[in-house]
């Protein structure tokens, strides 16, 4: 077999890796508060978030032109393919890891982070598209507060509104309407995060000579969306757990507020081709619904731990990622 061939194929195996990856590790983003208020049994909660971050996937490519363009010009890279497998192994390491100590960590955080690590290293900053990365990184801070807000914000009219209702009607009503509320919330995260396993692949072919422009082929749409459905599938259990139970306990009326509000804001920065981190909205909505609730609800220490690694994410990613193309070519 042609070594270039191989090499190409190893950055796909290992993109889809990540998305793979990037699917189970951030299942609790669509399905934490849907199973902790027991609205959707896990079985089922899985299965659902599967099937609609699998559509969700195959239907926007936005998000895939931005990562593979913005942060530097795949065409003018002239290790291109060693760059995108630091880029990903960088990526796929921060993931396993925070997966494995149960940390809602950001993907897309680790993999701009390595991307822009393995670009300064391999072809230094002057092949960095600054301006583009700074876009991104503002997206990626923007979209926490956001969703913050407009989760507390939600949270404070469903109060209003239901103020007089007898609490386990109000329950008993939202329950089901999480069930929506997953949907929608696992179809966002389809639309925006397996678009950058896309946009790495895409990245890959361009550079490569494979491909002219950043145009998404349909084969990578399908294995993209696939690997990431195949991931979700497994479930993060882990981090279930801590984004379900630990945060502050989630009733139904809160965990549909919290979907509601983080799927809204990754619908819209999915539609502004903007990549944001999944985790971040929704850890963020449910922080503002809890805060709504009852500020002294919510576990501050832990959503301390959880703000700490979403700031040391993009750097230590970044070294990593350049340590291991130093390290390997």
């Amino acid at each position: 077999m042609d070594t270039s061939l191989f090499v190409l194929g190893l950055v796909i195996f290992l993109a889809l890796a990540f998305d793979f990856i990037n699917g189970f590790h951030d299942t609790a983003n669509a399905i934490a508060t849907s199973v902790s208020t027991r609205a959707l049994t896990p079985r089922t909660a899985i299965v659902l978030a599967a099937s609609m971050n699998f559509i969700g996937a195959l239907l926007f490519t936005g998000v895939a032109k931005k990562i593979g363009g913005s942060i530097t010009d795949p065409a003018k890279l002239d290790n291109g393919i060693q760059i995108v497998i630091a880029t990903l192994i960088a990526a796929i390491i921060w993931n396993l890891v925070t997966w494995w100590f149960g940390i809602p960590s950001s993907s897309s955080h680790a993999l701009i982070g390595s991307l822009a690590g393995a670009v300064y290293i391999g072809a230094g900053s002057d092949h960095i598209k600054w301006s583009g990365f700074i876009e991104i990184v503002e997206g990626l801070i923007l979209s926490p507060l956001l969703a913050f807000a407009i989760g507390y914000i939600v949270m404070m009219i469903l109060k209003w509104i239901f103020a007089k209702r007898s609490p386990h009607t109000v329950n008993k009503g939202f329950r089901s309407m999480q069930i929506i509320t997953a949907a929608f919330q696992s179809f966002t995260h389809g639309t925006n995060d397996a678009q950058k396993a896309m946009g790495i692949i895409t990245f890959a072919l361009v550079t490569s000579g494979n491909l002219d422009s950043m145009e998404v082929p349909l084969w990578v749409k399908i294995s993209a969306a696939t690997a990431m459905a195949l991931g979700t599938s497994i479930g993060g259990w882990k981090i279930i757990k801590t984004m379900g139970t630990k945060i502050f306990k989630i009733e139904p009326i809160n965990g549909f507020a919290a979907d509601i509000s983080a799927a809204s804001v990754i619908f819209s920065a999915t539609m502004l081709h903007l990549p944001v981190s999944t985790t971040h909205a929704i850890t963020s909505a449910i922080l503002g619904v809890g805060s709504a609730k009852r500020f002294s609800a919510v576990k501050w220490g832990v959503a301390g731990r959880i703000v700490i690694t979403w700031f040391i994410t993009i750097p230590i990613s970044a070294v990593l990622a350049g340590l291991i193309f130093k390290i390997f070519f």
